[in-house]
């Protein structure tokens, strides 16, 4: 744990998220409750979130969510397999900018698990560039939601 310098392709191969869609770039540090990662594709043309020629702001909550599967990963590698995860809300949202794609600093992402039940995990998370906080809030991560669903729905 500590200062890591995982880059896109470690990333790419650890979560979910393929392709453009992959969109951050490294992880620059982690420990057992939070990560820190950047981003350089709120700026690509080719972003998949793109819509109208703009990366609205909202969209900075799928940069923090890669950021929190990093940091499932980060966590499996050290002790188990990764569980599947689903974002399941996202609350407290406070949006600063408008938009992501005329930033030009690189983007710093980070989540901070403030809790977690092993089913369950709560986040803040922040998305800033060049020490400015642009997106800010509180996401609920199920992990391994598919099985928790199949028991439930075999329950009397």
């Amino acid at each position: 744990m500590g200062l890591v310098s995982l880059d896109h392709a470690w990333i790419a191969a650890h979560i979910p998220h393929q392709g453009e869609m992959c969109l951050l770039h490294r992880v620059q540090d982690w420990d057992a409750q939070s990560v820190r990662c950047s981003a350089v594709s709120h700026r690509a043309l080719n972003n998949p979130l793109r819509a109208h020629g703009r990366l609205g702001a909202a969209c900075g909550i799928e940069y923090a969510a890669q950021a929190m599967a990093v940091h499932g990963a980060l966590l499996a590698s050290q002790v188990a397999p990764a569980k599947a995860g689903f974002l399941a809300s996202v609350r407290a949202a406070r949006l600063h900018v408008g938009r992501l794609d005329d930033i030009a600093a690189e983007l710093t992402v980070e989540a901070r698990q403030f809790s977690s039940d092993g089913n369950n995990v709560l986040y803040d998370f922040w998305v800033r560039a060049a020490g400015r906080i642009l997106l800010e809030g509180r996401a609920a991560v199920v992990l391994n939601a598919r099985q928790s669903i199949a028991a439930a729905a075999h329950q009397p």
